[in-house]
């Protein structure tokens, strides 16, 4: 039985060497050249438009849009100033690098900054607001200043009854409301209800005041002055009426100290 199977496993390995063998020997096929002539080559005749660039095209890449090249800024004296103070603060305070000190003065020239464009703000709108007591938006009744002629400079020399009458028969309506609110204030100094000084202002008088109700009297009245006086124009006589007699109420009022 081993015979047989020995025999079997030599015919076997002989067939396949010899198929080894004819793979390997076997040439493989021939594949035909393919020869080319000047017949074959195709020519582009397509007809080409020749581009030209504007002499000046170079003109148009000099903008900084088309630099490359990162060029580091050039210090000013502010940059080297700020330079320097940072070094002084690093001195004195601890930081925890020199870029540190570097923020630290930016910032506080910031800060600095703020509070001097505060500051001036503030002085503008004070100056806005002592100025015949106008606000940046308006007006302000309340704060107006009284300005007076030479002949007003002293309202306790003044014969406002006189005034008055004059100038009522002469047609000057807003004039003679204007020396009853003289001679209200007049009767209020001569009652200890404000104290006089021609530098003053309504609201000063109006803080000067004690009483409430006096305070409304004297706020209307100011009020009423300022819309006739101040408006600039003419008032008709249902108007100037109805001034008078409040006035003249007040001034009773106010002489009873």
């Amino acid at each position: 039985m081993n015979k047989i199977f020995f025999i079997l496993f030599f015919a076997f390995c002989c067939s396949f060497s010899n198929a080894q063998d004819s793979l390997v020997t076997e040439e493989p096929p021939k594949i035909e050249s393919i020869k080319y002539t000047e017949k074959d080559i195709q020519i582009d005749s397509a007809t080409i438009a020749p581009k030209t660039f504007d002499k000046d095209f170079k003109e148009k890449y000099k903008s900084a849009d088309f630099v490359y090249e990162t060029k580091t800024p050039e210090k000013t004296f502010w940059d080297d100033f700020k330079e320097w103070l940072a070094r002084v603060l690093s001195k004195i305070f601890t930081f925890s690098n020199p870029q540190a000190s570097v923020n630290f003065v930016a910032i506080l020239f910031k800060t600095l900054a703020v509070i001097v464009v505060i500051i001036v703000i503030f002085l503008i709108v004070k100056a806005l607001i002592n100025k015949e007591g106008q606000w940046i938006f308006g007006k302000n009744a309340q704060k107006r200043t009284i300005y007076y002629s030479d002949a007003e400079k002293n309202i306790h020399l003044l014969d406002f009854e006189k005034l008055i009458a004059e100038n009522i028969e002469s047609g000057q309506k807003r004039i003679a409301i204007r020396y009853y609110y003289l001679w209200l204030l007049k009767v209020m100094a001569q009652n200890n209800y404000i104290e006089w000084d021609i530098e003053k202002t309504n609201s000063d008088y109006l803080y000067e005041i004690q009483s409430p109700l006096h305070k409304e009297e004297f706020t209307y009245l100011s009020y009423l002055y300022n819309y006739i006086w101040y408006g600039e124009f003419d008032i008709n006589e249902p108007i100037f009426l109805k001034a008078q007699n409040r006035f003249k109420t007040a001034i009773k009022t106010f002489s009873h100290g």
